[in-house]
Order: C-alpha cells, then structure tokens, then sequence
C-alpha cells in the first residue's frame, strides 16, 4: 500500500508542525518526504517477513533521506550524492536544520504517534516501524553536517544577553521628558515617522523589558500576560507595595501548578528595573482595566482597542528600534536575551545560589543536562571582567551595592 503523505488525513498535521518555524519551507519538505516514501511500496497490512537485510537497509536508507535531503539543500554545501551545491545559493546555519529535523521528528512522533523509536522493521510482523527522523542515516548525516559548518568557520551564537547598565540606559532615554505624553501630539492626518516609538509604546518596553529581565521570561510567556494575573498590595510595615503574578501558563508547566513571581519595590538604585513602578506607570498611562497588559501598538502610538495580544514580531521590532536610540547595534539582541541577561544578572550581581536561579526561572533542579549554563555563558556576551585583570588587585571598584554598600569585586 503507498500512501500520499501530502493527501493522506493521517499526515495532516505534519504541516502544522513544520510551519512553526517560519524560515522552514514546509512544501518542499512535504515533497521531498513524500517523494522518498512513495519510492517504497510499504504494505503496513501485509506481512513482509520475506524481506531481506539489503531490502530493510535500503529502505530504512530512502525514507530518512526525505528528512535529510532538504535539510542538505537549505544548509548544506554539498548535496547528499556528494554533488557541490551551488556557491550563490545563501545556506542556513546548522542550527536551523536541527530545528527542520526536530519539526520532522516532532510530526511523526508526537502528532501522528509513530514514537522516538528508531526506524526499522518489526521481526515479528515485517512492517516498517519507528520514526523515520530518528535513524542511523539522518544522525550520520546530521553530524557530518555539523563537521562541514565548523570546518566554514560557522559557530553556534546566542542572542547577547541584556545587562542591567543597558537596561538603564532605555529606561532613562524613554523617560526623557520630551518623550512625555504631554509633549507629543501626532494628527490623525499626519502620522508619526516610521521607527518612532511614541510615550506609550516607551512605556510600555519598560515594563516588558523589567518582568521578563526580572522573571526570566520567555517572551511568549510576557505577551500572553493579563490583567487578572496581575496583583498589587501594600505592606502595612513597610509601606512598599508588592507584585504578583501568576502565569497561566509555562513551556516547563504545561499541566499548572506554576509557582507564583513575587516583587516588591526596589530601591532608587534599581529604578531602571523595578517592576513594580513600570507596571504602575503603564496602568496610568494606558488606563487598561481588563485583557492582555500588552497590546498591539497602532500608528500614532495608539494602543490596540480590541482585546488581542502584541506579537513577538512587534515587540523584537520595537526593541531593536529602541536599541537604535541609544545607539547600540542591535543585531546581536533578541527577544531572548531578557532570559538570559536576567540569568546573569541574578548569578553574577544578585549572586543568588544556581539552585535558586532555576527554581525562579522554570529550569530543571536535576542538574543532569545543565541547560542554564547556556543561559549564564556565551562567546557572544560582553565580557563582565577583561582577562588581564583577573588578578589585578588595584583595578577600579565595581558599582557600590544599595544594600551592604560593598564596591570591592569579591563582594
């Protein structure tokens, strides 16, 4: 029996699962899937015990190639027959070919239930079983690639991570006071020059810029926030005012129990990042009562009256265009690097234990595979301390802390 993947209703949401990466051409994909599969007549009713060693090897060769050959024509400099590609032809990094495998992969294990077990034949019934992304071929495949990157000089980049001194730098440049709502008028027939960030489009970065810094979160997590998960109160002691939120959701917590982010207002120090004052400046600002706290942004800095959500594109968009004001170039910076600036804050200022870290920011205490150390360490990063001066005894004090008033560099 040969079966259409692009037609058969068993197959539909592959698609879906292909197409969450943008930059994947999902078609050809399809296609080249499709293509590779229909070349082998699998009767999955039939018993195919006579089926010999040369035939499986065969087969279990064509189907993984549907998945390896468009990643070779997308990042690759050769083709799969050892054929150079094309020089003009501009290729993707490696990293997005691990994202086209693991959206194979993903399709056919988990939307269509064929497993993480590795293609093969049953010895029992002789039908083709497993997920024809998880082979011998396309792992052979995917670590020749890899080799084939880092010989071209490709290595694997993080987006940068923010530091709390850039952080300042928007925060007082946004603040400014011809960037007030006061002064900023903008007719319905004359619109604001494109790139322009309005009062509250400004407003609005801050406090997105402070609760994914401070929370550790991932920007999907941050727009998808409502006005009901937010809770404000005053402390009779001290008379500071305290945050909560609950998300309702987590990458990490899909099924709930998502513990509650808790702040309370910082000192004048920490202004710059205090969640609690850009969260009350924007409900001032914005007068917003019920819905998403971050709306999408019309022209003329006029905030979206429907209820629906900004997307991750607007606010990179934003971002970057805020980075642009203050003069920093903002290739390296992405919607991530909150996440991950955040991270490094809280390990190298905040110097909170790397147990406390994962536990504030949804990462695993196991401590098995280590994913935060890709949080806390990238080539891409500004250096906190130059080489030359790690003994270096008279070097300048670092910022005085608004708490033990330390400003040696082992505090």
């Amino acid at each position: 029996m040969t079966f259409n993947i692009s037609t058969d209703k068993a197959y539909t949401g592959l698609l879906k699962a292909i197409t969450e990466d943008q930059q994947v051409n999902a078609a050809d994909i399809l296609d080249n899937l499709e293509e590779n599969q229909d070349n082998i007549d699998l009767d999955l009713n039939h018993n195919q015990s006579s089926f010999d060693l040369l035939g499986l090897k065969e087969a279990v060769k064509e189907v993984s190639k549907g998945v390896s050959e468009k990643t070779s024509q997308e990042c690759d400099s050769i083709n799969l027959d050892g054929s150079p590609i094309n020089t003009n032809v501009e290729q993707s990094t490696y990293t997005h070919g691990q994202k086209m495998r693991a959206a194979a992969t993903f399709g056919f294990g988990r939307i269509h239930s064929l497993g993480m077990q590795a293609w093969h034949q049953s010895e029992i019934s002789g039908q083709m079983l497993g997920n024809p992304s998880v082979s011998e071929t396309v792992s052979s495949y995917m670590l020749s690639l890899r080799r084939r990157k880092t010989h071209a000089g490709e290595t694997s980049t993080s987006a940068r991570a923010v530091t709390s001194e850039l952080l300042a730098e928007l925060h007082h440049f946004n603040n400014q006071p011809e960037f007030q709502e006061s002064h900023v008028h903008w007719s319905s027939s004359r619109k604001a020059p494109k790139g322009q960030l309005g009062p509250r489009a400004r407003t609005m970065l801050n406090l997105g810029y402070n609760l994914a810094f401070c929370g550790l979160l991932r920007v999907d997590e941050l727009l998808k926030i409502q006005m009901q998960d937010v809770t404000i109160s005053d402390i009779a002691k001290t008379g500071k005012t305290k945050l909560i939120l609950r998300l309702p959701f987590r990458k990490t917590s899909q099924f709930g129990d998502i513990k509650p982010f808790v702040w309370y207002e910082m000192p004048e120090q920490y202004q710059h990042i205090c969640v609690v004052r850009a969260f009350a400046r924007w409900i001032l600002i914005s007068e917003l009562k019920e819905g998403y706290l971050f709306r999408k942004i019309r022209a003329n800095d006029r905030l979206a009256e429907e209820n629906e959500p900004m997307t991750s594109e607007q606010f990179l968009e934003m971002f970057r265009n805020n980075l642009l004001d203050i003069g920093v170039d903002f290739v390296p910076y992405g919607t991530h690097s909150f996440r991950r600036g955040g991270c490094q804050w809280l390990s190298v200022e905040r110097r909170w234990p790397l147990r406390q870290i994962c536990e504030w920011g949804g990462w695993s205490q196991e401590f098995t595979h280590l994913t935060i150390v890709k949080y806390l360490i990238s080539w891409n990063d500004n250096p906190h301390v130059d080489r030359d001066d790690f003994f270096n005894m008279h070097r300048a004090p670092a910022v005085v802390c608004p708490v033990c008033n330390r400003s040696c560099h082992c505090a």
